[in-house]
């Protein structure tokens, strides 16, 4: 209760003094009304009164209004005493133009009465102490009126009339008290109301910076974490940041259930807080990618010991119904300085450093060091290649594929190339990195398959037949929507050419956490018409069960294979099996890197009756291949009756 009427008094204080002026102006209105009215003497006592209140009363108030301090019990009721001792001669203006024989100036003392009724309602009805305090002696001031004018012979009535208006104020006092809890409850109402959305705010608020499953900073918040980590310490020891990869955590969820790698992140999740003291904070920026920034870390042998602790608290194995599941970590580590003096630098150190971490067996963490690290590709580098696929710089060369049957060609591979305007004929490993790094996969299989089909259209219609054209497809065009849909456009723009194309994934496809995904857009494609080569087989991840669930019309032995062929035993039996397996399958098998007579020779003898390599020879541009399909005899006359000959 006492904290309530505190409470309530601060607040009844701030609005007190902040309308000092209007109530001492009102004061003076109704002064000189009763002083018209001829009531000079007593109108001056209560503007006296009034005066010498709001004169006591400011302090009080002001001292009241000062939310920041705790307010006295002694001084609350001062201030309570003093606002309510303000509202009396307030009241008695009421009174004394009750007085008066003249009906205007009696109607005027009501309407001043009800309007502290309104002033009081709306200014206090929510502070229950001041609003009762001030409207009981106004609803008394009421019924004193009534007594007043019941006495006086100029406005004499039946006792009855005097009944019926006091009735009247009675169900005025009750409707307003209704009105006022009412208005409470209204109130309450809202405030509930705004409890919750706030609540709800800060939920999503909380999610928006919070992983869900692990309960661990986002991306979004680590990096306003970081950021301000490194104005704060700047003139420091600057801030250091570990960035985790999990490695074999894929595996897990392939065989076990996502279930069980949701089990995995939240242990790896308490393992890493575990790890991490007051100085240092914990994230998780996206799927088995993790983050530390500390501010505790003096040097390179510090940071090193850090990290052996977390790629030992990881590696222990993780209990999951029954089993013990073991998963290992790729650690990249980027200190704030020269090498990274922003956020952008620092994290994109740390992660080079863990790419490079990833890729290099003998390593488990890398601190970055930027003079010793490769120079990575940059903005103007993304401008640089996206402007050279704009003019058609980059444009598909075609490699032959022959068949050993009829020593003709039956189609070819579309492989990039960048027909620099001062460095010459650059090959894809020159820019492919490059676009890989950038994230233009999306954008340069758009623009290679849409060159292709460009050459395919104009050799056609001179006639011309040039087989099976293969095109790589990146893992990002079958894995995001977009990409599938863009490629599935462009085809659709070229319904009579599908017969001629041939879409080459790499097997390490089936590695990608989008797995699924990949397998429905393949199927997809290969139901609008498109054959499906599996590329690189032999060499990647792909499993006799992935074989059994893909669609896919061809397998492209890989040319480590065809290279050991004659000097690895091994090489032959592999490639006996694989192509074994290939007819078993009913697809067709083309054997890359064929380069020597005596490897050409070999794989016919084995049942091989498509090759493709240097032998036959080196990627042509599209004008190239025209010139050879024209002066070898390549039209649909002479070829669709031998087309069964390589099927």
């Amino acid at each position: 209760m006492i904290d309530h009427f505190l409470h309530q008094t601060q607040i009844a204080g701030h609005i007190s003094g902040r309308d000092i002026a209007k109530r001492v102006a009102t004061a003076g209105l109704i002064t000189g009304i009763c002083i018209f009215a001829g009531f000079t003497t007593q109108a001056m006592a209560a503007m006296a009164c009034i005066i010498a209140l709001e004169i006591i009363a400011y302090p009080l108030n002001k001292r009241a209004s000062e939310f920041d301090k705790q307010l006295s019990l002694s001084t609350a009721v001062a201030v309570f005493a003093v606002n309510w001792a303000a509202m009396l001669p307030f009241l008695s203006f009421s009174l004394i133009l009750s007085q008066s024989d003249a009906t205007p100036l009696i109607i005027c003392g009501y309407v001043w009465i009800f309007g502290i009724f309104v002033h009081v309602t709306n200014t206090f009805g929510l502070l229950p102490f001041y609003n009762w305090s001030q409207m009981i002696p106004a609803f008394a001031t009421i019924f004193v009126m009534l007594w007043i004018k019941s006495e006086s012979p100029s406005h004499a009535a039946t006792q009855m009339e005097w009944l019926i208006a006091a009735a009247t104020f009675v169900v005025y006092i009750v409707n307003t008290s209704d009105t006022m809890n009412r208005q409470n409850d209204t109130h309450q109402a809202l405030k509930r109301a705004r409890e919750e959305a706030n609540a709800r705010l800060l939920e999503l608020e909380r999610l928006s910076r919070h992983d869900p499953l692990t309960g661990l900073m986002n991306r979004r918040a680590f990096d306003e974490q970081v950021e301000s980590l490194m104005r704060q310490h700047a003139n420091r020891l600057g801030v250091t940041v570990f960035l985790l990869d999990l490695d074999g955590f894929k595996p897990i969820n392939d065989s076990y259930s996502h279930t069980a790698g949701d089990a995995v992140l939240c242990e790896v999740a308490k393992r890493l807080q575990g790890l991490a003291n007051k100085d240092a904070q914990v994230a998780r920026l996206g799927g088995d990618e993790f983050a530390i920034v500390t501010t505790d870390i003096t040097s390179s042998k510090k940071a090193n010991a850090f990290a052996k602790r977390i790629i030992a608290a990881i590696e222990e194995p993780i209990p999951f119904e029954q089993k013990k599941l073991q998963v290992g970590v790729s650690l990249g580590i980027a200190r704030q300085g020269h090498d990274a003096p922003t956020l952008a630098a620092l994290m994109s150190g740390a992660d080079q450093a863990m790419y490079l971490a990833k890729n290099d067996p003998d390593k488990r963490m890398m601190i970055f060091d930027k003079s010793a690290f490769p120079v990575r590709a940059s903005l103007e580098d993304r401008n640089i290649l996206s402007n050279a696929m704009r003019r058609g710089e980059i444009v598909p060369y075609y490699q032959p594929k022959v068949s050993l049957d009829t020593n003709r060609i039956i189609g070819f591979e579309a492989l990039s190339r960048w027909e620099h305007p001062t460095r010459g004929i650059l090959p894809p490993a020159e820019f492919l990195p490059q676009i890989n790094e950038l994230g233009l996969q999306g954008e340069f299989m758009i623009h290679t398959a849409e060159r292709v089909l460009e050459d395919i259209q104009r050799w056609t219609s001179e006639g011309l037949d040039p087989g099976q054209i293969s095109v790589n497809v990146a893992e990002v065009t079958l894995a995001t929507l977009s990409g599938h849909n863009d490629l599935l456009a462009m085809i659709d723009r070229y319904p009579h050419l599908r017969q001629h194309l041939t879409f080459e994934i790499t097997e390490d496809i089936f590695i990608a956490r989008s797995s699924d995904v990949i397998q429905k857009s393949i199927t997809n494609f290969r139901w609008s018409g498109v054959r499906i080569s599996l590329d690189d087989f032999g060499t990647g991840f792909a499993s006799f069960q992935h074989l059994k669930d893909l669609d896919f019309d061809e397998l492209k032995l890989d040319t480590g294979f065809i290279r050991d062929l004659g000097i690895d035993p091994a090489a032959h039996v592999l490639v006996q099996g694989l192509l074994s397996m290939g007819k078993g399958l009913g697809v067709q098998v083309v054997a890359e890197g064929v380069e020597t007579s005596e490897q050409r020779e070999t794989l016919r003898k084995m049942g091989c009756h498509v090759v493709q390599g240097y032998l036959y020879g080196a990627a042509i541009p599209a004008s190239e291949v025209m010139i050879r399909l024209e002066a070898e005899g390549y039209n649909f006359v002479m070829r669709n009756p031998n087309r069964n000959d390589v099927a």
